[in-house]
């Protein structure tokens, strides 16, 4: 992708306003059956590399709850692609820093679907700051409660009707291995979804349940330009290995891979799509 210029837009981001916009695989992905029947919930799925991952599900045969922070045109334009892939869309907007709004979400995909095979923990916030006195204690809880609380209460209501063969895929993040200084509350977060991987694949290991983490690298979406300084957005991705960001699309093989019954003995795996930044 073109190295993206200095901006800034307002949080949460929109997609329309990026510049390059960002490539979902809109025109791109083609799907061939590996999710069929399969019934998901996609946290943080109306943008970025949440509607990226939407988008394949549903290609893949996948019917998709699109769980997302506010009413917007984003998460409308998630649920046309879905469909028009031929497959349900639900939306379910809210806040999940709020542990009730995360049973919520886990409720109407019942209601919706009548049971969940597939749950993916995408949704995440951050912001960028210089110094740790720079953190407000407020963002800092608030940074901890998307990134990890909402995860451990989606997973505690999901799980209990999750069958053998089910899948929990988490967003982790190159920045759990590599942490850069100005995204310190963020990184601290990413580093314990790995852990809490691990720890809950070998949890759920028993009941035929896996999980598993992507660990994405610098990927174009519009988290980094509402969150980000216009300076740190200039150039964006350009000191990986391959040179430039990666496009929500490139991630998108390696959640239907996890997903699918042919990831069948993956669990407590962590797969990095870095750019060529090796993760340890």
């Amino acid at each position: 992708m073109p190295t993206p210029p200095a901006q800034h837009q307002p949080y949460p981001g929109r997609e329309d306003r990026m510049d390059p916009r960002a490539d979902h695989g809109e025109t791109s992905y083609r799907g061939s059956g590996r999710l069929e029947s399969k019934k998901v919930v996609i946290t943080g799925a109306d943008s970025g590399i949440g509607r990226a991952v939407a988008i394949a599900f549903a290609r893949e045969g996948a019917d998709v709850l699109i769980s997302y922070l506010e009413e917007d045109d984003d998460a409308a334009e998630t649920a046309r692609l879905v469909e028009e892939a031929g497959r349900q869309a639900v939306l379910v907007p809210g806040d999940l820093a709020d542990p009730a709004h995360c049973r919520a979400v886990i409720e109407r995909a019942h209601e919706a679907f009548g049971r969940i095979d597939v749950l993916v923990n995408n949704a995440a916030f951050q912001v960028a700051r210089e110094d740790i006195t720079d953190i407000p204690d407020d963002e800092w809880d608030r940074t901890f409660q998307v990134n990890i609380t909402a995860m451990f209460h989606l997973c505690k209501a999901a799980v209990p009707t999750m069958q053998a063969g089910a899948s929990i895929i988490n967003t982790a993040s190159i920045q759990g291995d590599q942490p850069s200084p100005h995204l310190l509350p963020y990184a601290a977060t990413k580093a314990a979804i790995v852990s809490f991987t691990g720890n809950l694949a070998k949890m759920l290991g028993p009941r035929g349940i896996r999980v598993n983490c992507v660990s994405p690298g610098p990927i174009w979406t519009p988290l980094i330009p509402a969150t980000m300084p216009e300076d740190m957005v200039e150039g964006f991705g350009a000191d990986t290995p391959l040179g430039r960001a990666g496009q929500p699309a490139e991630l998108a093989a390696a959640y239907v891979l996890l997903a699918s019954d042919e990831a069948s003995y993956i669990s407590g795996a962590n797969l990095p799509v870095t750019g060529g930044k090796p993760i340890m």
